[in-house]
């Protein structure tokens, strides 16, 4: 009988504890948000993060009743963002629109980031992925993929491609398209995307990867030339160029991926509001116009499909990042 009166006794004792953790828990979802919400743009003003950011942050004020403010902080390629967020107080107040360069890309190049893109975030929903197209200078003696592969195949190391600086997204897209493709090429590091799509129009460089907003109105004009999009799917923006998939290049889908953050610990209610609010919102005919013409495309897929693609992200960017010798030391 002690036995079962001391069993008794404990569990009676878990079950007062635990009910006041969940009702504080219950009380800090009710009462969110209690004042207004930082919204932090792992970019500076213009970038994507803060075009979506923008788009979102008005949506959110009307249905939460307090103010979202977007604070722009790039650095680092969304390192110093990341940095802030996950080391934030997790009571939905602080909040990241980051993309593969913080959660993939940086960490793969540097181990010391100072953050951990799995334990150290909570992945509320991906909001839209990021194509790119690759383009070369018209007179380059390739109209296809297929005669541009054939091309560099016959020149190994010769002809050469830009990107956004050594580690970048359109740096590492390359190399990942010319390991698939089995071709080799000189990369010209620029500093920045659109540095880098100037190079290919003044025949500094035969080619390279830009997103599609930088290229768009250069590709219609016959300035450039576009050879195939980096996704499995066409972009809504330029459905008339098609997927290196479709060309040959089977499997290849390499874009960055744009979500919404909080930091570890935040109340899955919270998590789970957003989320849906998000949803409905970018679901929107006029928000899903807007993301095409800014050659964005939607995906959102909530927690844990977005959980799942971080992990991958990571995966493929790690390996480019070693068999490329990006790595900068522990």
């Amino acid at each position: 009988m002690k036995t079962l009166t001391i069993t008794a006794l404990v569990a009676a004792l878990a079950c007062g504890v635990a009910r006041p953790a969940a009702a504080q828990d219950d009380a800090r979802y009710e009462a969110w948000p209690t004042r207004p919400v930082r919204l932090i743009a792992a970019a500076g003003p213009g970038g994507n993060p803060d075009v979506m950011a923008r788009l979102l942050a008005d949506k959110y004020a009307n249905t939460f009743g307090k103010p979202f403010v977007v604070e722009n902080m790039p650095g680092a390629g969304g390192v110093v963002a990341a940095n802030l967020v996950s080391k934030a107080a997790p009571d939905g107040h602080v909040l990241m629109f980051g993309d593969s360069g913080a959660l993939a890309i940086n960490p793969a190049l540097n181990p010391n980031v100072g953050y951990d893109p799995v334990k150290d975030f909570v992945p509320i929903t991906a909001l839209v992925t990021l194509p790119t197209i690759l383009v070369v200078h018209p007179d380059v003696p390739a109209k296809t993929l297929e005669e541009f592969i054939a091309l560099a195949k016959k020149q190994p190391g010769k002809m050469s491609y830009g990107s956004a600086g050594a580690g970048s997204i359109h740096h590492l897209t390359f190399a990942i398209f010319a390991e698939r493709a089995g071709i080799d090429l000189l990369h010209v590091p620029y500093r920045g995307g659109s540095a880098m799509v100037n190079g290919v129009l003044a025949g500094e460089i035969q080619a390279g990867w830009s997103g599609i907003p930088n290229v768009m109105e250069l590709i219609a004009a016959g300035k450039l030339r576009g050879l195939c999009v980096s996704t499995l799917q066409r972009s809504p923006s330029t459905p008339q160029i098609a997927t290196c998939d479709e060309l040959g290049v089977k499997g290849f889908n390499v874009a960055t991926m744009m979500g919404l953050q909080a930091p570890a610990g935040t109340s899955p209610k919270i998590v789970a509001r957003l989320q849906a609010e998000t949803a409905k919102v970018i679901r929107e005919p006029a928000m899903a116009t807007r993301m095409a013409q800014l050659g964005m495309v939607m995906e959102e897929n909530g927690t844990a499909n977005y959980a799942a693609f971080i992990k991958e992200d990571m995966a493929r960017y790690e390996q480019a990042v070693k068999k490329l010798n990006l790595q900068q030391p522990k």
